[in-house]
């Protein structure tokens, strides 16, 4: 999005929507036979980030953070609280911020493509990860190898394919919500 005042009400209301995106996709999650299930959460801050920038994308992160934090079911399978913060998906949690940050640079870089946003989200996830993989090994008293088979490898495939949807679906989502940002008098 271009740049305008942050805290504009249009600005705030697509912040909200996309930190609603997070608490509805959030939850959406497969158990894995680990302690670590699959979900449907990165999608949504890889696509915040994307279509956000870093400032926006950033605030809906941490309200959609903070919102879980105060127990509403909006983690991994419907989990809430501060005791999914310190459990062992807690790194997740907090690698979100970093992550949603690290997109949202490169996402409000110019450039001539918008598939230059995918090594952003790459990296971005690899703050994830690793953010995941340190808490993992606090909390369980792991090594790094089984904390990694447990927080990195199961995750791979399907978060390479949700970074290739999210960069097709942002640019076109991004357009428009910009269309909308700038073509219309705030009220």
């Amino acid at each position: 999005m271009k740049e305008d005042k942050i805290f504009s009400i249009r600005s705030m209301v697509f912040m909200a929507i996309f930190a609603a995106i997070m608490c509805i996709c959030g939850p959406i999650s497969v158990p894995l036979p680990g302690l670590v299930p699959i979900s449907l959460g990165t999608f949504a801050i890889y696509l915040a980030g994307a279509v956000l920038g870093k400032k926006r994308a950033s605030i809906a992160v941490g309200l959609y953070v903070l919102l879980g934090l105060v127990g509403l079911p909006v983690f991994t399978l419907g989990r809430g609280g501060f005791s999914a913060l310190i459990g062992v998906t807690g790194g997740y949690i907090v690698g979100f911020v970093p992550m949603v940050l690290i997109i949202g640079i490169f996402a409000d870089m110019k450039t001539s493509s918008h598939w230059a946003m995918i090594p952003g989200m790459v990296i971005g996830t690899a703050v994830m990860y690793t953010s995941a993989t340190a808490w993992y090994m606090v909390v369980m008293g792991s090594a790094l190898v089984p904390a990694l088979m447990a927080c990195v490898v199961p995750f791979l495939i399907g978060d390479s394919i949700k970074i290739v949807c999210a960069t097709a679906l942002a640019m076109p989502l991004k357009s428009r919500l910009n269309s909308i940002m700038y073509n219309h008098r705030e009220s």
